[in-house]
């Protein structure tokens, strides 16, 4: 049962006809009273709610309606109806515990697919499987990992790829972002349609609009012919947004179009085109840190992440190691034509002790670089010393991360912890040591949010 909250006959009418259509059983409540009255007595599997009942629109009945439908219930998926004057009181909604957010005028097939996902959502419940149970029944051949914490992401994966929920990735640098990205559309119900990549990072702002949404031959100076945009590209499919913590403002809005109404327009031509399409996002960056700093849309923020998934940093899972290793090993036989290479039991046990801030990718980058050095068939720890120690870039006695290991943000959080903790929480000497003053480190601890006990100076 589908209960729809709203005091327009017109929106009730229409949402009723349309989910009965699909061969949803559905109800309707005119007044936030009738409606609590409603959900005590049947309990609905979903409820769409609009934010207003009265002609002031400042969505207080309905915050109020749902902070009560939270006390009676806190599982029932809420969608929240609202008109683009409103995106800020249903990012208040979101925060409050509402599930999605349809803009009125709402798109039928939107609408419906919002729908369908929070059911197969809600149905879908949580257990706990071995890694070959999980083989058995899922499409993970190219994640590699038994940790505890990656069995829990892949239980997660495989709860939501068949639902059209959008998902948002989080985790650092070289931990495999991409490789989860496409497990979702691997084991989707899109599987057979576009997986289509796009890095957010590298497309400046004076070329998003026709990246992403293509444009027609003389839409601009070196326009000499039509292109077909990624978002168009990817219909029907998965478009995996890639590094989304870098797009700037004016992008930022240009996305949360098309993600609201998915809709959008072709560059030099104003007819809208719809768009059905899978999102998955990903980012290294703290999202949430960076809604506080304004820098960041909090609607888009909430648009992406109906479900997130932080991926563990490798030093967290070091058991995984040796198995990485192995599935390198085993790729590089064939690629570089050596049959007989293996690693050596102690060699293991080191690359276990690294710390590899670049995470898997700078495992990879090793493992291969050292079989290009080595003449061994049978690799050791020196071996693989001898070129991770060359691995860092130097110059003079300062020692810089390897290229692509690390981001410029990432690097500095990692000096200024490693200052922090060598002058023991000393801020004036470990700001002394950074080149800061103490105000300008109080403010990057607190930017970083790298938690500190100031010891006596």
């Amino acid at each position: 049962m589908i209960l729809i909250i709203d005091d327009d006959i017109a929106v009730r009418t229409s949402l009723l006809l349309l989910l009965k259509g699909e061969g949803y059983d559905a109800a309707d409540c005119m007044t936030p009273a009738e409606a609590i009255r409603f959900i005590k007595k049947d309990e609905p599997e979903l409820i769409i709610l609009d934010l207003n009942f009265s002609n002031d629109t400042s969505g207080k009945e309905g915050m109020e309606i749902l902070g009560k439908i939270r006390q009676i219930n806190a599982q029932i998926p809420i969608i929240l109806i609202t008109g683009w004057a409103s995106i800020e009181l249903a990012v208040q909604g979101m925060k409050a515990g509402a599930n999605d957010f349809i803009n009125k005028p709402w798109n039928n097939d939107h609408l419906l697919q919002s729908v369908k996902t929070m059911l197969d959502l809600r149905g879908k419940k949580a257990a706990h499987h071995t890694r070959k149970q999980l083989d058995k029944t899922y499409n993970f051949q190219h994640i590699i990992g038994e940790d505890a914490k990656m069995l829990e992401i892949l239980e997660t994966i495989g709860r939501v790829a068949t639902t059209d929920a959008s998902v948002l990735i989080m985790g650092e640098s070289g931990t495999g972002k991409e490789l989860i990205a496409e497990a979702i559309h691997q084991n989707s119900l899109r599987k057979s349609k576009p997986f289509v990549k796009v890095n957010l990072g590298g497309i400046s702002t004076s070329l998003f609009e026709s990246e992403m949404f293509g444009h027609v031959r003389g839409a601009f100076t070196d326009a000499r012919f039509d292109r077909a945009g990624r978002f168009e590209l990817a219909n029907k499919g998965t478009i995996f947004l890639d590094e989304i913590g870098d797009l700037d403002g004016s992008s930022q809005v240009k996305l949360l179009r098309v993600l609201q109404d998915r809709t959008y327009e072709v560059l030099g031509n104003s007819r809208t085109k719809t768009v059905d399409v899978r999102v998955v996002c990903a980012t290294n960056k703290n999202l949430n840190d960076m809604v506080n700093r304004s820098t960041f849309r909090e609607d888009l923020l909430y648009r992406i992440n109906l479900i997130t998934i932080y991926l563990p940093a490798l030093r967290d899972r070091p058991k995984d190691i040796p198995l990485l290793v192995n599935f390198f090993i085993d790729n590089l036989k064939e690629i570089y034509n050596r049959p007989r290479l293996s690693v050596a039991p102690a060699a293991i046990k080191w690359l276990q002790q690294l710390p590899l801030p670049g995470n898997i990718r700078q495992l990879k980058n090793l493992v291969e670089r050292t079989i290009l050095v080595s003449k061994n068939d049978e690799l050791t720890a020196e071996d693989f010393r001898s070129q991770f120690e060359l691995s860092p870039v130097k110059k003079g006695n300062m020692q810089l991360p390897g290229i692509g290991t690390l981001t410029l943000e990432e690097v500095e959080v990692e000096m200024i912890k490693r200052a922090m903790e060598y002058h023991k929480n000393k801020i004036s000497k470990a700001a002394v040591s950074l080149g800061l003053t103490r105000s300008a480190l109080y403010r990057r601890l607190d930017k970083y949010q790298i938690p500190y006990d100031e010891a006596e100076d």
